[in-house]
């Protein structure tokens, strides 16, 4: 592997200590009261019950006039105490911490009023805000429990996927739904679901997702001292064997911003204009040169 060396940067907070605990616990109830307030302002009095212990609560407030508080309260818990049963220490404090403080923050700004009466709205910006919350909740390495409990368990179990252990559990709440209020509330409890989802990625990635590339070039040592060197970019230096030829081909690889592209374009057009070039999305790149989070 050859690389570039870079002045290593510090994180901004030790990670375990105080200072970023405090930070964790805070993440935890911001997004648990940005969870609250979509539930409150947005998703329940429009009846979209998008997945999840809170689209129970909704679905059980419209029906027997339930207080949704009470409901996620009496299900988060021995859901939480079931977690703990199977799975033993690793549904800690955080988990605890999430299950009771979420339904506090939906009894305590439940008199709100609501902020819209049109449902796709309600369901866009409810879901989200729901997504919102999550995100900061997983950024602060907590859960708010609920049904994610039950498909973790259900994954156990079963053997089932746990992204469709939670699909169907979402799936399940969203379909009654439907025969409870309408199969349009259904479509909109689904649309907040789909909201949700992306606003969560948007919170946990950000906007900036960035590119790597792989160069299978002869010049290879050419295309690796000008990256070096042009682009300011580390390189990896993989050892690989052609399909065809049998013959060895280093593969350069190179982690790059989206506004980097054409520059490494021309980069490897002037040293080795017959290079073999692969260009993908990554989720998520950090470390040196980097975002630190």
């Amino acid at each position: 592997m050859i690389t570039r060396p870079r002045r290593r940067r510090r994180p901004r907070l030790p990670a375990g200590g105080p200072l970023a605990r405090t930070m964790e616990f805070g993440l935890l109830a911001a997004g648990s009261l940005a969870i609250a307030l979509s539930f409150n302002l947005l998703l329940n009095p429009n009846r979209i019950a998008s997945g999840g212990v809170t689209g129970i609560s909704t679905i059980l407030h419209h029906v027997w006039d339930i207080e949704p508080a009470y409901v996620q309260w009496g299900l988060n818990i021995p859901l939480w105490i079931l977690g703990i049963a199977v799975f033993g220490g690793r549904f800690g404090l955080k988990t605890l911490i999430g299950s009771f403080v979420l339904p506090l923050l939906v009894f305590l700004t439940a008199d709100l009023q609501p902020l819209t009466d049109q449902p796709m709205l309600a369901a866009i910006f409810g879901g989200a805000g729901v997504g919102f919350g999550l995100g900061l909740v997983f950024r602060g390495q907590g859960s708010t429990g609920g049904l994610d409990v039950a498909a973790q368990v259900l994954n156990k179990w079963t053997g089932l996927g746990l992204g469709v252990s939670v699909a169907l559990l979402d799936g399940f709440v969203i379909a009654s739904s439907g025969f409870v209020f309408s199969a349009e509330n259904a479509l909109y409890a689904l649309l907040g679901l789909l909201a949700t989802g992306k606003t969560i990625d948007v919170v946990q990635v950000g906007f900036r997702r960035a590119l790597v590339a792989c160069i299978i070039s002869e010049r290879h040592d050419r295309i690796r001292e000008a990256v070096l060197r042009d682009l300011d970019r580390g390189v990896t230096e993989f050892a690989a064997v052609g399909g065809y030829t049998r013959q060895p081909r280093p593969v350069l690889m190179v982690a790059l911003g989206r506004n980097e592209t054409q520059r490494l374009r021309k980069i490897v057009g002037e040293a080795d204009p017959g290079a073999f070039v692969i260009i993908g999305s990554a989720v998520e790149v950090f470390g040196e040169g980097f975002k630190a989070d």
